[in-house]
């Protein structure tokens, strides 16, 4: 499966993540890839009002992951940017987590080894200053 969204907005992003949650079963990793500011926290904050509609998202920047429980499952959002290796990765309790809800993970690009077969891979990449396409698709 894969579509091939448009966005005009942050609005339009979170509105298409909220689509995509509407789909989720609760054990699901979403690999995320985009430069940065293409629209990626949007598109988790959009999964959140679905899933947990009372958690106020952020990026985990500066965190590695933000928990948001208490909703219709847990949503685990990881942002692994600074991550350089599987044993840095893997001293975060990063390996802990796939399985027990869903999994959003920003910069997948930097952890190709650690994607669980089965994964989404969300792409957003500029079309233009405002404009966002968005690719979504199951991994196998």
């Amino acid at each position: 499966m894969k579509k091939v969204f448009i966005s005009n907005s942050p609005e339009e992003t979170e509105k298409l993540g909220q689509k995509f949650a509407e789909t989720l079963s609760g054990d699901e990793f979403i690999a995320m890839y985009g430069n940065l500011g293409a629209g990626k926290t949007a598109f988790v904050r959009g999964m959140a009002s679905y899933i947990c509609p009372d958690c106020g998202v952020s990026s985990p920047s500066y965190t590695l992951i933000n928990e948001y429980v208490g909703g219709k499952f847990p949503l685990y959002h990881f942002d692994v940017y600074r991550i350089t290796d599987d044993d840095e990765l893997y001293s975060t309790g990063f390996y802990d987590y796939p399985g027990t809800g869903v999994c959003v993970c920003e910069w997948s690009e930097n952890i190709p080894y650690a994607i669980p077969d089965g994964a989404y891979k969300v792409t957003i990449e500029y079309t233009d200053e405002t404009k966002r396409t968005i690719t979504i698709e199951r991994q196998d």
